[in-house]
């Protein structure tokens, strides 16, 4: 019975291992066969049973009576235990007639649960979902389906004295009857025991606190997971390991096979050594009753191990809004035993420097909650703008279940600035909130995913701020994908400002439109309304929006077509907005997408616009 359920996965195994050689050699070596007499959920599975014969390695005699074998074999997992088979091997395909006789019926049905785990759900819906009953036909699926899944479940919920009593199933071709028997004894449930942390620079009481469970929870291995995942996230450190210390059984096995000491010798290497066991006392230890509640609590061991104090990053980018970019960062993920990091970044581009700090506090929750102060200076020089800002931000930040980040921030702002042709000098003051979500399945080229972000933002004269306004801000790019090969993406960013004062508004807090992200066809921030003078001013309200469709041409090269509308203005509802369309290229190349797209802005039938840009949407 085992070598029967075991062989539709050896065979597929080693038809995807052979597959390349097949398409390199001119001869098929592969039986093909037309099969009749069966339904079409028996004809594949004793088609996939044959697929593996080679005709050359076999006499006509030995190859039907391979085919004879195999075509049983298949037919027994649905039941037909005496089918009557005409094999010709003298037709181009191979013929295989089937009567299938009689199917096998099941005429007892013995499924028990003894154990803690007979009141636990995750088994209950396990044998509810069980879709054999009494007087059906036998399938071998389904019952090898449910031993797979009390073993696993077992595992997964700290059952781990858990075993079969009985598995048994008995089939007799001749009464058309089978009987199937399946005791599963889970024993105890273990629960968490106390965690022990070795390794760690950063205070072991912070990583407590990220615990996703308490000593004396009942096991889950899911719990140990999330732990480990969010161990890492951390960025503290370059490796986590998370897992149970099983004291009761695997801590008295002999030396593994391999040599050395088991896995979880060096994360307790502070605790004293116990001698370890031969296999026959290891037995006896096992067969003892359990009379202490407190055998069934496993210890947790965490071994970490610090990540790197300093990490350095550079990076060299090209895009037509800006030329050529260069992008130098320095990290430091911890700094001290509370794990605060500081970070910095470099950017440098023709019309843009900047520099820029990032000192981060974690709270209880590192992960999910932070104080953040963030401080930069930036100088600009493109067309009508220049402008030097220093800026100075304290900010409380949230990460909630569902992903939502919600970042209450107090900012101060100094720029000196020029804006078409009208200079000033301003301080502002004021605080602001932004929500903002990410999701994208995978991260270097989503094939799903979306992005959300809404800020508002508001400043007074009555704090000796040098200018009254209340600004908000919001995004939404969505990306799906239907199929494996057809791409779409919507983006839409609106942007308003509400204001008297709005010359002291300095360029960094205007709006402006135009470019490889916003409206292509028109170069980096050109769309915005205009002085006297015919130089851009920049506008109080903002709207664009993208709609693309991109088409898989051959494995990482995309063809795309879009169509993108906006403008910055200062009165909603404008006459009408700028709109341009074109054609593009995407390559996933191994340092994240690249795209190329050439855009023609509807209101000049001569122009025609290059964009070039790599990195990901969002």
């Amino acid at each position: 019975m085992g070598k029967q359920r075991r062989w539709p996965l050896a065979t597929r195994v080693a038809c995807f291992m052979v597959l390349p050689l097949f398409t390199l050699s001119p001869t098929s070596w592969a039986l093909n066969a037309a099969i009749s007499g069966v339904s079409s959920q028996v004809e594949t599975n004793i088609d996939a049973y044959l697929q593996s014969i080679d005709e050359e390695q076999y006499t006509d005699v030995r190859l039907e009576g391979v085919i004879r074998q195999r075509t049983r074999e298949a037919m027994r997992v649905y039941g037909y235990y005496e089918p009557d088979i005409t094999v010709e091997l003298d037709k181009t395909p191979v013929v295989v007639r089937i009567e299938p006789g009689p199917q096998v019926k099941i005429e007892v049905l013995s499924i028990n649960i003894e154990g803690d785990a007979q009141n636990d759900r995750p088994f209950q819906v396990a044998l509810e979902n069980f879709p054999l009953r009494e007087g059906d036909p036998l399938q071998h699926a389904p019952w090898d389906r449910l031993r797979n899944q009390f073993s696993s479940l077992a595992i997964e919920r700290g059952y781990f004295d858990s075993g079969f009593t009985d598995r048994r199933m008995e089939v007799r071709p001749y009464l058309e009857s089978a009987r199937l028997y399946m005791d599963f004894s889970s024993g105890p449930r273990y629960q968490f025991g106390n965690t022990s942390i070795r390794g760690s620079h950063i205070d072991p009481e912070r990583l407590r606190h990220m615990q996703t469970y308490e000593a004396g929870d009942p096991y889950l291995a899911e719990s140990i997971a999330r732990y480990n995942q969010r161990l890492a996230e951390t960025g503290w450190f370059s490796s986590v390991t998370v897992r149970p210390r099983l004291e009761t059984a695997q801590e008295l096995t002999i030396t593994p096979p391999s040599g050395g000491a088991p896995w979880w010798s060096e994360a307790t290497a502070s605790q004293p050594q116990r001698p370890l066991l031969s296999g026959a006392a290891l037995a006896s230890a096992l067969s003892l009753h359990r009379r202490d509640e407190d055998d069934t609590r496993l210890p947790i061991d965490v071994s970490v191990e610090p990540a790197d104090r300093h990490q350095f990053e550079v990076g060299i980018g090209y895009a037509t809004d800006v030329g050529p970019r260069l992008r130098f960062g320095w990290q430091q993920p911890w700094i001290n035993r509370f794990g605060h990091s500081l970070n910095h970044d470099l950017y440098i581009s023709a019309p843009e420097q900047r520099f820029s700090g990032v000192y981060n506090i974690p709270l209880e929750d590192p992960i999910r909650d932070n104080y953040r102060l963030q401080y930069g200076v930036r100088n600009r020089d493109d067309s009508d703008t220049r402008s030097l800002e220093g800026t100075v931000e304290i900010a409380r930040r949230w990460e909630f279940e569902n992903r939502w980040v919600q970042t209450l921030y107090f900012r101060t702002t100094y720029e000196d600035f020029t804006q078409g042709g009208v200079s000033d000098e301003v301080w502002l003051f004021y605080p602001g909130i932004q929500w903002s979500r990410t999701r994208t399945q995978p991260q270097r080229f989503p094939l799903w995913g979306d992005r959300q972000q809404l800020s508002i933002e508001y400043s007074d004269t009555a704090w000796k701020s040098d200018a009254q306004f209340a600004r908000l801000t919001g995004d939404t790019e969505w990306i799906r994908t239907i199929g494996n090969d057809n791409r779409f993406l919507a983006r839409l960013s609106i942007g308003a400002i509400e204001t008297h004062d709005f010359d002291k508004l300095p360029p960094s807090l205007r709006f402006f439109a135009g470019g490889d992200r916003s409206v292509r066809g028109y170069s980096y921030e050109s769309l915005s309304p205009r002085n006297e003078e015919g130089r851009l001013r920049g506008g109080q309200q903002m709207l664009t929006s993208t709609l693309e469709y991109q088409r898989r041409v051959k494995d990482n090269w995309w063809a795309a077509t879009f169509v993108d509308s906006g403008d910055a203005f200062d009165n909603w509802g404008p006459e009408d907005l700028k709109t341009g369309a074109g054609v593009g290229v995407r390559w996933v190349s191994p340092v994240g997408p690249i795209r190329v797209d050439v855009a023609h802005p509807f209101d000049n039938d001569d122009d025609w616009r290059l964009h070039f840009s790599i990195g990901p949407e969002f």
